[in-house]
């Protein structure tokens, strides 16, 4: 598999589509990873644009370095990645943690970001998020992946889903024991420092916002606050789509994605 030093660090990384296209980086959320994370976009996206997937440090099958993760080192990661692909520019693209990463790195390099797509993410964490990380915490800590499984997954998917979908989500217990629970730690840690409400006005490249209508982790306020924030962002609402809105609702996600590029 397809690896690449940069910043210190190893990082797993899969390109599809034609290289001569515009690249289109795709953040993963916090339990993700890249080989699995788009698997409804990968085949879509891929026909108009040159598709960078890659896990971040601690994530899947790049480097969990013990010590600790900053936003703004996910954002030196990406750029490194980058440089080294031989990429100097990129629409920039991310779901939940991956677009908190992705707001990282639009402030910190925005001359290297076409554009950004935010879904299902926050440029601040509320007290009640706060919370609902804490005790995500709690189990990974203690390194217990029954308590671990229960305590995320009703926020990551609508309870039209979950009952929908009982062999997804076998599948995806049976992937709950192979995580990495430190460096799980680590990255719940890095995300509660989340704070960028401030400087969303920094942000000058098209942008566009997606949230599912049942997102009950990071749902419809905190896409409010970077719609007002942001100065050229377009709002997308998915109908009845949970926190994990690629997959809920991947035709719409999917139509938004590429109609918000064809106009850039």
């Amino acid at each position: 598999m397809p690896k690449i030093h940069a910043n210190g660090v190893e990082l797993y990384y899969e390109l599809h589509g034609p290289e001569d296209a515009p690249l289109l980086v795709l953040n993963n959320g916090i339990l993700m990873n890249a080989a699995g994370s788009w698997a409804f976009q990968t085949k879509a996206l891929s026909r108009h644009y040159r598709l960078l997937q890659y896990d971040c440090r601690g994530q899947g099958q790049s480097d969990h370095p013990d010590a600790p993760y900053t936003m703004e080192l996910h954002a030196d990661d990406l750029a490194a990645l980058l440089s080294a692909l031989g990429y100097e520019q990129a629409h920039i693209a991310g779901i939940s943690y991956g677009g908190e990463v992705g707001q990282a790195f639009v402030l910190k390099y925005p001359g290297r970001s076409l554009s950004l797509i935010l879904a299902d993410t926050v440029s601040e964490v509320g007290p009640e998020l706060r919370i609902t990380i804490e005790a995500w915490l709690g189990a990974a800590r203690a390194g217990d992946v029954e308590t671990f499984f229960n305590t995320t997954v009703p926020w990551n998917f609508s309870p039209e889903f979950i009952a929908a979908n009982p062999k997804l989500l076998a599948d995806a217990r049976g992937r709950y024991d192979s995580l990495d629970y430190p460096a799980i730690v680590r990255l719940c840690e890095c995300f509660l420092e989340v704070d960028f409400s401030a400087q969303l006005g920094e942000i000058k490249c098209p942008t566009c916002i997606i949230v599912g209508t049942a997102d009950i982790l990071k749902g419809q306020s905190y896409a409010a606050i970077l719609k007002s924030g942001i100065p050229q962002a377009e709002y997308h609402l998915l109908n009845g789509a949970g926190h994990a809105s690629c997959w809920e609702r991947p035709q719409e996600f999917n139509t938004v994605v590429l109609g918000f590029l064809a106009k850039r």
